[in-house]
């Protein structure tokens, strides 16, 4: 990813509206339901958004154009039409590789690392069925809601193979090694409630309730300082990268970081003043 967020960078980059509009399987809204938000959605129907090669490369393509840009927060969603976040990989790819193409295909950074890796917060609004890597895709947001009825597993093993979008490290860090385990092993797929009671999801909403709460929890961030965000995140994936000592260090490291900034004087003076901070991100 681009790793920039300057004027220059972004206009090289182009926006992410200008960037989706030239996708097939990816669209890309900016502040129509939240300001500073940003909307990317999955959109393979007659395939129910199964991860093929084009559009995991647009979804790079959007991804460093929203890195580029002012969005503070992005809202990665599945469109109604194809009835699933992301339905798995795209098998027919799958069986017509071998170990070496594979091997090609896995370098990194992926679609997971790129959601993973990204300046800004994501939610995964996991609007319907998120399985194989349609699920580990959801695993790299930094959190997930979910609509009642959507199911979530890792079935890879009734193929004949295993999780290999990062299932088998990511998942153990959010329900445990049993949990991932079983899982797993077994391929079984699990409701949207069960899953938010291992740890898989964060919350559970009925249809006519799902997308007002992912858009208010998107606009509590997109609210605060997009540098505070950036930090935060990248402070919170370090504790569970780093041993704890090393994790506290370089939580200090950030936040003494953003002193330097004028984010921090602008919050403070308005905490003092009573009012909205201006956040400038600088």
């Amino acid at each position: 990813m681009s790793g920039e967020s300057d004027d220059s960078a972004s206009d090289a980059v182009g926006s992410p509206e200008a960037v989706g509009a030239e996708c097939e399987t990816v669209e890309v809204s900016v502040g129509d339901r939240v300001e500073n938000v940003a909307t990317v959605t999955l959109s393979r129907p007659d395939a129910r958004n199964a991860l093929n090669a084009q559009l995991r490369a647009e979804l790079k393509d959007v991804l460093d154009a929203i890195e580029a840009s002012d969005v503070r927060v992005v809202v990665l969603t599945g469109d109604e039409e194809s009835g699933a976040f992301v339905a798995g990989a795209d098998v027919t790819e799958l069986r017509e590789r071998d170990s070496l193409e594979q091997r090609e295909a896995s370098k990194r950074p992926r679609v997971y690392e790129y959601v993973d890796d990204l300046e800004q917060p994501v939610v995964g609004a996991l609007n319907g069925h998120a399985l194989g890597g349609g699920c580990e895709l959801a695993q790299a947001c930094d959190t997930r809601i979910a609509r009642e009825g959507a199911k979530l597993g890792q079935p890879e093993i009734n193929l004949g193979i295993m999780p290999g979008g990062g299932g088998t490290q990511r998942l153990p860090r959010l329900v445990g090694e049993g949990q991932a385990m079983k899982l797993i092993l077994s391929g079984e797929l699990i409701d949207a409630e069960e899953a938010r009671e291992i740890g898989l999801v964060d919350e559970v909403h009925p249809e006519e309730e799902f997308e007002d709460r992912v858009y208010d929890l998107a606009e509590s961030m997109a609210e605060k300082s997009p540098l505070a965000l950036e930090f935060a995140k990248k402070a919170v994936k370090a504790s569970s990268r780093m041993e704890l000592e090393q994790g506290i260090e370089y939580e200090a490291e950030l936040f003494a970081h953003l002193f330097a900034s004028e984010d921090k004087n602008e919050g403070i003076d308005a905490f003092f003043e009573d009012r909205d901070p201006e956040w400038e991100g600088k």
